[in-house]
């Protein structure tokens, strides 16, 4: 009884041993400037995407290197036995979404004042496989 169940568990768990992802909470850059960059690596190869971000001249570029560095460690300790370079790695969905926002005072003419919005932003990163590196 519940074979199918524990089939269909299974196949997740395989599935789920094919990706790996990464959350950066709380950068401090605003979301438009972080998209400019993610929409460069999305889809692409992780050598590919890291040697593109590496030679952006964008400050976002740095946090989302490490970010894929990071990613990509944590599909290694899922899959110890895998091989990274069989894998094919590739950046599978890259989602910049806006975090909290620091509200602040900047005086303007007329003893008026605005306020300046000083955005943050969360950024996931999911790595999928495109070869299947399983050993079962």
């Amino acid at each position: 009884m519940g074979s199918r169940k524990k089939q269909m568990a299974d196949a997740i768990k395989a599935e789920k041993k094919q990706i790996a992802f990464a959350k950066l909470n709380n950068c401090p850059t605003s979301p438009r400037k972080m998209r400019l960059v993610a929409d460069l690596v999305r889809g692409e190869k992780v050598e590919k995407a890291l040697n593109v971000l590496r030679f952006s001249s964008k400050e976002a570029s740095r946090r989302l290197e490490k970010l894929v560095l990071s990613a990509v460690a944590n599909w290694e300790s899922k899959n110890e036995d895998a091989n990274i370079e069989d894998a094919d790695l590739f950046v599978k969905e890259i989602t910049v979404d806006g975090g909290s926002m620091l509200k602040r005072l900047r005086p303007a003419p007329q003893g008026r004042a605005h306020r300046i919005r000083k955005r943050s932003n969360h950024v996931t990163v999911v790595l999928g496989a495109k070869n299947n590196t399983q050993s079962n």
